[in-house]
């Protein structure tokens, strides 16, 4: 999906010139390697645009494109640089390879899932989209520069505009980077001219500007969270750092440092209070250049917390930390990164040992994002839209004169410090997850099936592995799963095995079994390949196929390899009855997991063997293709369903909840009870929801 500029159109014999902003929807690689100003040759439908787009129509192409014209020089030379920065990150480990060219151009092509949204959880997702702080870096490396070369003051605010622009187009022209940008350059006019310096009027007359020539900027959450967050900066920031660095005398006023030594000769410290016996006494908070280190990140994440909440619903304490701990290393990992760009298309070998130092800095921050996700009520839900709003502002309203009341902040401090320990070490304690003596957890990966068997300890065998890498990868180290002895891919359906990166991601796969019928090959081929790249064998398995794995016996019992393929009704389902199917019992009991069978598969195999067991997991998500035999056949006490919330396949069907629970089956869904464990309670069997 890119914008594009639609100039001419051949329909019928016609040919009508306009000029016009659209949107192009697309398939192939070509489309990755062409760059901003080429002009392409298509064909395809138009479409009307979506509600409130800014946007002529949607073109959705058929076929290849052809090439009408090479990209201009300069874009030329912007996609070398990128492509210089991408081959010499290849030298670093696969997470940090693909955040880098983030961090400096915002080129986030390679960038690990697992990465992107533990940023993005974190509050440290604009480290991937150039922002204001990567060009503050650069525009300021200029400057050091020009000074250097002594160069006058217009020359250097001229430089250094040049620097700013030149990074931007290599960057490409983002809403922050937009903003950034102007305001960059006033800030250089301004230095030039040796007028004095206004952020705040530098920042309204860009946010007009900007809304002026791209109205579709006024529609951007982008633009909302860089406008905010540096509004913030310029405005919160300054008191607060002043507030944090300024010493304070026992009425509580801030007093100059040097006003105390010089009037009342007290021996001013960093921290702690000194007197010469008689005089009020002053206390000098934090060094200037902490109190300012905290005070950025905090009015930061305080001015973007309204847009955030109107946005996602939710907000992130664990920010203002993560960011702190992550400044030291952007500006290296910055600097280094855009070296290395711009000496790659020449000197590549020179590149990558410019690349080495900054994969540190940046394998720091990819540390801390890791750290930070992992930490309890890292992301707080909140209500989200205008009551969400609404609700911020009422708690903030009641906040404010709390703390502001020197009377009231300690019974507010130790309300908060008492909330605080219920939450982190009462809470933990009552509701670990998972829960002791767990047999099996059936992941919420949303519209899905991943499933962990427990193998031993920090070992499982994961059955399937959801459509989504992260969430994957997430239940699997809630669990505390570092090790998977075996790998069951049912069948090749992207609800079942798009998450596979999430399994491998820093675990030990000893093999993967996959389904002796290979229908879908090309999804078939896909998984085949990620397997043979990290040289994990891949298996068939015949029914009667029997493993242990510490108290987990599984037996395959389909798909026999020596039957063709069972058809059905939809245009999937051939795949879905070449689901491998096993059944897993434990001392206490057992379950079947069934894949994703519809009804002509279930009824065959519900003649061939017995398939009593405990628990269920029903069939594709419990659609409507059930076999009322087959469950019957089953005589479960209680069906597990992964299933999406508010899924557009009507998945679980309301017939088939009406059966099972007719067959007096306890249903347990993932859409309303988040991960479900199985675990043994004194010789029996229990299902423990671990909530949504």
């Amino acid at each position: 999906m890119t914008p594009a500029t639609l100039e001419l159109i051949h329909t019928a014999g016609t040919r009508q010139t306009v000029n016009v902003p659209i949107t192009v929807f697309a398939n192939g690689h070509d489309w990755s390697t062409f760059l901003p100003s080429q002009r392409l040759e298509v064909t395809g439908r138009l479409a009307g645009p979506s509600p409130g787009d800014l946007v002529a129509a949607i073109l959705l192409v058929q076929g290849s494109p052809r090439v009408l014209t090479p990209p201009s020089g300069i874009q030329t030379a912007a996609g070398a640089l990128r492509a210089g920065l991408r081959a010499a990150a290849d030298a670093l480990p696969a997470d940090q390879r693909g955040l880098l060219p983030g961090l400096v151009v915002g080129d986030v092509s390679r960038m690990d899932p697992q990465v992107a949204a533990d940023l993005k959880e974190a509050g440290l997702s604009h480290l991937n989209a150039v922002s204001g702080a990567n060009l503050a870096i650069v525009a300021g490396a200029a400057l050091a520069l020009s000074r250097l070369l002594g160069l006058s003051l217009p020359l250097r605010a001229v430089f250094a505009a040049i620097a700013m622009l030149a990074f931007a187009v290599v960057a490409r022209p983002s809403p922050s980077v937009l903003r950034a940008l102007l305001m960059g350059l006033a800030a250089a006019i301004a230095l030039g001219t040796g007028r004095s310096k206004d952020g705040l009027a530098a920042l309204s007359a860009t946010v007009l500007l900007l809304v002026l020539f791209a109205p579709e900027l006024a529609r951007s959450y982008g633009f909302a969270l860089s406008v905010a967050a540096t509004a913030g900066i310029l405005i919160l920031a300054p008191r607060w750092r002043d507030r944090l660095s300024s010493p304070r005398d026992e009425g509580g006023s801030p007093r100059d440092c040097g006003l105390a030594r010089e009037r009342e000769g007290h021996r001013c410290h960093e921290s702690g209070v000194s007197s010469d016996g008689g005089g009020a006494k002053v206390s000098c908070r934090l060094p200037r250049w902490m109190a300012e280190a905290v005070a950025v990140p905090v009015a930061a994440q305080v001015a973007v917390t309204p847009v955030l909440v109107l946005m996602s619903g939710q907000l992130t304490p664990v920010a203002v930390v993560a960011n702190l701990l992550v400044a030291p290393a952007v500006a290296p990992a910055t600097l280094l990164g855009f070296g290395a760009a711009l000496v790659a298309p020449v000197w590549p070998e020179g590149a990558r040992l410019l690349v080495i130092p900054a994969g540190y800095a940046v394998g720091w921050i990819v540390t801390v994002a890791s750290w930070a996700v992992n930490l309890p009520f890292a992301t707080v839900p909140w209500p989200g839209g205008l009551p969400g709003l609404g609700l911020l502002l009422v708690a903030v309203a009641v906040a404010i004169p709390i703390l502001r009341r020197r009377a009231w902040r300690p019974v507010a401090l130790t309300v908060a410090g008492a909330a605080l320990v219920t939450v982190l070490v009462i809470r933990p304690l009552a509701g670990a997850w998972p829960p002791g003596g767990w047999l099996m957890v059936m992941c919420d990966v949303g519209q899905g099936d991943g499933l962990v068997v427990a193998a031993g300890p920090g070992r499982g065998v994961v059955v399937d592995t959801g459509p989504d890498p992260v969430a994957m990868d997430r239940c699997l180290r809630r669990v505390g799963i570092d090790d998977v002895p075996l790998l069951i891919l049912t069948h090749p359906h992207a609800d079942h095995v798009d998450g596979l990166p999430g399994v491998l991601r820093n675990r030990r796969v000893g093999a993967v079994v996959v389904s002796p019928q290979r229908t879908g090959a090309r999804s078939s081929a896909h998984v085949s390949a990620m397997l043979a790249q990290h040289h994990i064998p891949e298996w068939t398995a015949s029914p009667g196929t029997r493993w242990r794995f510490g108290p987990s016996e599984l037996t395959v019992l389909a798909p026999d390899p020596a039957q063709s393929e069972t058809n059905g009704y939809g245009e999937g389902s051939a795949i879905n009855n070449s689901s491998v199917v096993v059944h897993v019992r434990w001392r206490s009991g057992s379950v079947l997991l069934s894949g994703d069978l519809e009804t002509e598969a279930q009824e065959e195999l519900s003649r061939q063997v017995v398939l009593r067991a405990d628990i269920l997991k029903t069939p594709h998500h419990g659609s409507n293709r059930q076999s009322p035999a087959f469950l019957s056949a089953v005589g479960a006490r209680v069906a597990l369903i992964s299933v999406g919330a508010d899924n557009d396949y009507g998945h679980p069907a309301l017939s088939t909840l009406t059966v099972l629970r007719r067959l007096g089956a306890t249903v347990y869904r993932t859409d309303q009870s988040g991960d479900l464990a199985i675990v043994e309670r004194q010789g029996r069997m229990a299902v423990v929801p671990r909530g949504p």
